[in-house]
């Protein structure tokens, strides 16, 4: 099972990376949990400094911006 996080406040740039992760997920077929990281703490400790970003089974993979959900796809896999 593939942990997907979202790391961000929650703007509107957040919002749709959550979108587009969910469709790349499922357009694949994968089993997967999608985790909303608000906190900023929590945050830092990726070591991200801007968002919003995706992470991958705990790895960051994209920051500061919305991949389309093809991109985000082939993290994914």
């Amino acid at each position: 099972m593939k942990k997907i996080q979202i790391l961000g406040t929650g703007c509107p740039k957040c919002k749709k990376l959550a979108e587009n992760a969910e469709a790349a997920a499922q357009a694949a077929g994968l089993d997967y949990t999608l985790e909303k990281v608000t906190d900023l703490n929590d945050i830092m400790k990726f070591g991200v400094m801007m968002t919003p970003a995706l992470a991958v089974d705990g790895t960051v993979k994209i920051v500061g911006k919305v991949p389309s959900p093809q991109e985000i796809q082939k993290m994914l896999a």
